[in-house]
């Protein structure tokens, strides 16, 4: 098998690619960049994901979501309602062969977005709905966790997921232990680099359980900076370091990883 990264957590659809996706997308490919798994949002995003897929039909597989925090950065934000999934539930039917997984969702419950017992609920109740849909189209999960890391996994299990990646996870060892042995997989961006907050965690989980990703423009080696796929090497260095083995092995282990998680890689690449 070929070598190369596969950035299984990013936003490539996000307004602040519109411009220069292009050499976005070039710069990943000179930097061994595979594929990415590009993450939705917001319903907004859906039918922008799919262009992109589209036109970029061997490097780009798309995933549907709404992710448990809505708004623009920079303004209002809020937990994610029914009312937010809703009006674009048809367009999971419409490209299920298209969709490579069900994400971004999850749970956030950060104080201030989430402030009262109903708003957890109904956030509860938007990722559960979501689950649904990908037991039905019989997909994988793409899944975001802050300060809910126990309660997510929780409710994977409970509602019977077999297939899913825990971005960014921060949550305490014991949980991604317990998430590990449910079959899951775990995913770092480069930002990680930054700071030791996670080496603990990351020592813990068994690489055959770590996969590659940005999550940009977002979570780069410059806090005030765009990140971009091309980034994802970052990740893959400080993964090395921390388990003190090879650049390479930890390239060659996540793309198994990923390919094995998320099948549809193999119809968009060529490895």
């Amino acid at each position: 098998m070929a070598i190369g990264f596969i950035d299984c957590h990013c936003h490539i659809s996000a307004e602040e690619f519109i411009s220069d996706v292009d050499e976005v997308i070039e710069r990943a490919k000179k930097a061994g960049v595979k594929a990415l798994v590009a993450v939705t949002e917001n319903g907004n995003e859906f039918e922008r994901v799919i262009a992109l897929s589209s036109r970029y039909a061997d490097f780009i597989v798309p995933c549907f979501g709404i992710h448990p925090v809505q708004g623009v950065p920079g303004h209002k934000q809020c937990s994610a309602t029914l009312k937010d999934l809703e009006p674009v539930l048809p367009l999971f039917s419409k490209y299920k062969d298209e969709l490579a997984a069900i994400g971004e969702i999850g749970l956030d419950f950060t104080p201030w977005y989430v402030s009262s017992s109903e708003q957890r609920e109904e956030q509860l109740d938007v990722f559960r709905k979501q689950l649904e849909i990908a037991k039905q189209l019989d997909l994988p999960v793409n899944v975001h966790s802050r300060s809910a890391g126990r309660h997510t996994i929780s409710c994977l299990k409970e509602q019977g997921i077999r297939k899913a990646l825990l971005h960014n996870f921060a949550g305490r060892p014991s949980a991604a232990l317990e998430g590990v042995q449910a079959g899951y997989y775990f995913s770092f961006p480069p930002a990680v680099s930054l700071s030791e907050q996670r080496v603990k965690l990351i020592r813990q989980i068994p690489l055959e359980h770590i996969c590659l990703e940005t999550d940009s423009p977002a979570l780069g080696p410059d806090k005030k900076g765009r990140n971009e796929p091309k980034n994802i090497s970052i990740s893959c260095e400080y993964i090395a370091k921390v388990k003190n083995v090879s650049a390479d092995k930890v390239m060659e282990v996540t793309l198994a990883n990923a390919i094995s998680l998320f099948p549809k890689i193999l119809k968009a690449i060529k490895l």
